[in-house]
Parts: structure tokens; sequence; C-alpha cells
């Protein structure tokens, strides 16, 4: 057996990073861990904390390749995000102009999301827990 003990982190790569910066520590909240500019590969990594401990590690590398097609891309599908109280959340997300898709119902749990991009059109779900 392996042991896996849970998700460490996400490594997101995005084309403006101040840009996304501003997303995820100001809109999205998350705690700034550490920022470090790394000048051989003219990248920034921005680590980031969620509250359970979950990180995200957000790059910026010179003129990185867009997402080849959406949302069933070969790979990371969206990234979804725990919240306690939906109507809550997508009220912050809207007062940031944030574009919100309507709430569905999931028809397995029967729990509320709703589903939005990040400034490079990440899909980002957010999921009442």
């Amino acid at each position: 057996m392996i042991g896996l003990g849970g998700l460490h982190h996400v490594a997101l790569i995005c084309s403006d990073y101040s840009r996304s910066r501003y997303f995820y520590t100001v809109v999205l909240g998350l705690r700034v861990i550490a920022e470090t500019w790394r000048a051989e590969r003219e990248s920034w990594k921005l680590d980031l904390a969620l509250p359970d401990g979950v990180q995200l590690e957000l790059f910026s590398f010179p003129s990185p390749p867009a997402r080849p097609t959406r949302p069933e891309a070969c790979g990371l599908r969206h990234l979804a995000l725990r919240v306690a109280n939906l109507d809550a959340a997508l009220a912050h997300l809207r007062a940031y102009s944030v574009e919100v898709e309507p709430v569905r119902v999931d028809e397995l749990t029967k729990r509320r999301f709703a589903f939005f991009q990040d400034p490079d059109g990440l899909p980002l779900e957010l999921y009442e827990d």
C-alpha cells in the first residue's frame, strides 16, 4: 500500500501573474505562504494556503501554451473548493464582477454547487459542504 495521506497541493500556471495573484489572494482570500522569483526560469512561484492545509502553487512562465479545449481536455477538468454558504460565496464573487454560472444540484449527493473561472479561464467550482 502506498499510504497516501491526502492532497498536498495543486499547481496552476497563469498568463498574467499580477492579475492572477490579485484574484487568488484578494478575490478568493487565500493566504500567501511564500512568493519566489525564479530568475533562471523567468518565473514567479506563489505558494497559497487553503484553510484545510491544502496548498495552491501559482506559477508564471513566459508565453505558456493555452489550454487545448474546455472543459473536456485530457487532464485537470476543474478545481472544486468547499464553502459552507454557497449563496454568500457567490455574492462575494459577484461583488468583484466575477461571472458565475447558475447554481446546480449534484444528482448523487444533493449538494449545491456553481462554476466560475479564474483570470485564465480555468474552471473553478464552489461546492457547498
